[in-house]
């Protein structure tokens, strides 16, 4: 696992947007695994210019899903699909048909998180997923003691959770209570995971899961399994973290050529 320690969000935008640029250099076609949140908003912001700029060209570009509510129309603003559609796909450019996503809409459940799954392993596997950190340290909607080796299934938002989100419905109750979401299993399969995380809030999360023992109670701990996952934090969130000085100079050091 590589943490990288940058002085803001917009920073950490910055790299990580190069870092998907230079993967559509190498492979236009590229599946980009995308979360939703005010977390990568300056990923996308980023991404987003240096394609109107020309400085990389994401129209072969494919985008999915990593997560879902249960029950809202696939049109409702706040319907995770709506929100990729709106903050991804269309600045990108591209059309609905680059996109791929499960179906919280569906009769049965279980059956659209296995299609899910398949439809990821039919587009050839993810090739870079962004992840944000809950303060719990879960990701996707992996809530706590979540199986490390769980695959893309329905999940029942812990009551802090729906609390965290409620910021964007009109109330908590409007916030469902079920969500679609890719398992830590499924997660481990992309090829690059990059995880963002800003602010003092998200520092103990942060720090049990790059530093603390591999554990279900935080699901985040996961990546420390994962042969390419890169963790970028700016100050407050790596605050935390015991071996700060350490991830600061190791990635002072490292080769330009490198990337993340």
């Amino acid at each position: 696992m590589e943490v990288v320690i940058v002085p803001d969000s917009a920073a950490g935008g910055e790299l990580i947007a190069e870092a998907m640029a230079n993967l559509l250099r190498r492979k236009p076609d590229a599946l980009l695994g995308v979360a939703t949140g005010s977390t990568p908003l300056p990923i996308y912001e980023a991404f987003a210019a240096k394609v109107r700029a020309a400085a990389v060209d994401a129209s072969q570009a494919r985008i999915c899903q990593l997560d879902e509510y249960v029950g809202l129309p696939s049109g409702h603003p706040e319907s995770y699909r709506s929100v990729v559609l709106r903050e991804v796909v269309e600045p990108l450019g591209l059309s609905e048909s680059s996109f791929i996503g499960p179906d919280g809409t569906a009769d049965d459940i279980a059956a659209a998180c296995e299609e899910y799954d398949q439809a990821l392993v039919a587009a050839g596997g993810v090739d870079l997923q962004l992840l944000g950190i809950g303060t719990d340290g879960h990701i996707g909607f992996n809530e706590p003691c979540s199986s490390l080796a769980s695959r893309t299934r329905i999940k029942t938002l812990t009551q802090q959770t729906r609390k965290d989100n409620a910021r964007f419905f009109d109330s908590i109750d409007d916030v469902p209570h079920h969500v679609i979401t890719q398992g830590i299993g499924t997660i481990l399969e992309a090829r690059h995971l990059v995880l963002l995380a800003t602010g003092e809030a998200k520092a103990d999360a942060v720090a049990l899961a790059v530093e603390g023992p591999l554990s279900a109670l935080v699901p985040a701990s996961a990546l420390q399994l994962h042969p390419h996952a890169t963790v970028v934090v700016d100050e407050a969130a790596a605050s935390q973290l015991k071996l700060a000085d350490y991830f600061r100079a190791t990635f002072a050091a490292k080769p330009e050529w490198q990337g993340i």
